[in-house]
């Protein structure tokens, strides 16, 4: 048993283990009238930035490049998943099947743009990669700001000037209205749904860290000339981690689109690649289970300093402070690990007294 915890397989099953604990106390504090409407409606960002976030360490911990271009991704997952649902809400109407085909939708084309954008982008290391990305996610940004698309009997109408030049006829339909978005998305989203498909994005992220593409991506990291030297293709394997990532990514953004009465391009600008990255940062470069503890406990943690409107943002300052001092000194961090490992070894050690009385 301890040699199965110590392993990789032991890792991702107590990842797996922490989120059942942690949503069934979540559900039992919500069925129970113990949670304010404040943490409710939190429940489904947690799952929506502890995807992102955690797709995003694939990228920057695991396969070792800089990558800013996560808004972006996310922007494209949640246009296209609104788009495809405000079109079959009337013809779709159960949203259990709606819904999780609206995801697939939008982590398709999210992982499309990935791969499209990779090919050229991935030649490119370190700083020149993150500016590269950065820029294309706010040319998909302006790009959806900017669109004005309808439709009337003559079909779909696209234009990138104005709402009057798509010429709809009186009884057209508007699906998406420049700035101002999409209007009328159906609020699919659910915690339930939300911590699904979290579940499912660390299975995904676990066997593929634990594939042999992920350790040939992982050699890639480590040391390039050695990979190319044994034959691997460099290309080949940042292009699969880039749109795993950008897949992911783009499930994320439906599930905030999803959770909106109206998208709206600007919530997509470079602040929210960098906030995940922050999430990755903080949880521990290449650590998958701290990207989520990070994305949850950050995302909370100014909610519950609003009361304090002062000095809310210095209190998050120094937070931020103490968590990055802990995740990046190995000696705070082997010192925890020895405390814990010694309380479990008392827990064992009173357990097997009890059993052998």
């Amino acid at each position: 048993m301890k040699k199965f915890l110590k392993g990789a397989t032991g890792k991702s099953f107590i990842t797996y283990a922490m989120l059942i604990i942690a949503f069934t106390a979540v559900q039992i504090t919500v069925s129970g009238g113990h949670a304010s409407n404040m943490f409710q409606g939190l429940l489904v960002p947690f799952c929506v930035y502890s995807i992102a976030a955690a797709s995003l360490n694939l990228t920057v911990g695991i396969l070792g490049e800089l990558s800013l271009g996560q808004a972006g991704f996310m922007c494209i997952g949640a246009y296209s998943s609104a788009l495809f649902s405000v079109c079959t809400k009337e013809t779709i109407t159960s949203a259990w099947i709606r819904f999780p085909i609206a995801i697939l939708i939008g982590g398709f084309f999210a992982a499309l743009f990935g791969v499209l954008i990779g090919i050229p982008v991935l030649r490119l290391r370190g700083d020149y990669l993150a500016i590269v990305t950065l820029a294309f996610g706010e040319i998909i940004k302006n790009v959806f700001a900017a669109l004005y698309v309808g439709y009337d009997s003559r079909g779909l109408h696209f234009s990138l000037t104005s709402q009057g030049d798509l010429g709809l006829e009186p009884d057209g339909k508007m699906l998406i209205n420049g700035a101002l978005g999409i209007s009328g998305t159906p609020k699919d989203s659910t915690f339930i749904i939300g911590f699904i498909v979290l579940l499912i994005t660390m299975i995904i992220l676990y066997n593929f860290i634990n594939s042999r593409t992920g350790r040939a991506v992982m050699c890639i990291r480590d040391n390039r000339i050695a990979a190319e030297s044994i034959g691997l293709n460099i290309t080949k394997y940042k292009l699969i981690t880039f749109g795993l990532t950008a897949f992911l990514a783009g499930v994320a953004g439906a599930l905030f689109s999803h959770n909106l009465s109206i998208l709206q391009a600007s919530k997509f600008d470079y602040n929210l690649s960098i906030l995940i990255l922050v999430f990755v940062v903080l949880g521990g470069i290449g650590n998958i289970r701290g990207s989520v503890i990070a994305a949850v406990v950050l995302t909370y943690l100014p909610e519950v300093l609003r009361s304090i409107n002062n000095y809310r943002m210095l209190m998050y300052s120094v937070v931020l402070i103490v968590m990055m001092i802990f995740t990046s000194n190995d000696k705070i961090r082997g010192f925890f690990s020895a405390s814990l490992m010694k309380l479990k070894g008392l827990i064992f050690k009173n357990k097997a007294v009890k059993e052998g009385e």
